[in-house]
């Protein structure tokens, strides 16, 4: 007897037919994923919150855009966006996709191994390592993002667009880009090897 629908096995499941539940990349329980990490711990700063409308048939749509910083002051820091007719709803889903998206960063003795430059869109952000006691020198967008990795010391300067969304963005960039002396010795060491 043949299957009546198109012959697609899943279950009805959505996409690849695994445990999903919705959006995004399903995937179980991020606390056991991160080592149980703590609500508590978790530092949030809201770094910029705009009203945007759009002009529909029935009038002007309004709502508004947060961008948000979450960060756990010992290494992990996430940024996102948030989009909703109201401000704390925008900000609640802009927290919650910057703790999902957290990205591990590499500090030294308080400060980034080395210097770097991040961009995103029209940012652009040079990022530089300072002497204890230095703090951090940035302005509002990447001093947040900075402060959340838990990085005490920097030097910074923002090269491109002052969209504090673009210059957030470019500095969590930068800071991807960033390689402990120990991971850059042991990826030449591979490739002297390979050749």
């Amino acid at each position: 007897m043949a299957e009546v629908g198109g012959g697609r096995s899943g279950g009805g499941r959505g996409r690849g037919g695994g445990q999903g539940g919705g959006r995004g990349r399903g995937g179980g329980d991020r606390d056991q994923q991160f080592g149980g990490m703590d609500e508590m711990d978790m530092v949030e700063d809201v770094v910029n919150i705009k009203p945007v409308s759009k002009v529909t048939k029935g009038g002007r749509d309004r709502r508004f855009n947060a961008v948000v910083v979450v960060g756990d002051r010992k290494g992990r820091v996430g940024v996102a966006l948030g989009k909703a007719r109201e401000v704390p709803e925008a900000i609640r889903k802009a927290a919650q996709r910057g703790r999902r998206d957290m990205v591990r960063v590499p500090i030294e003795e308080g400060t980034i191994p080395h210097q770097i430059v991040g961009r995103s869109g029209g940012g652009k952000v040079l990022l530089r390592p300072a002497a204890p006691g230095t703090g951090v020198i940035a302005c509002k967008a990447v001093r947040a993002v900075l402060q959340a990795a838990g990085i005490q010391n920097v030097l910074t300067k923002s090269l491109g667009s002052t969209n504090e969304h673009n210059v957030a963005m470019a500095t969590l960039d930068g800071l991807l880009q960033l390689r402990t002396r120990k991971e850059i010795e042991s990826i030449r060491g591979r490739q002297a090897d390979s050749a």
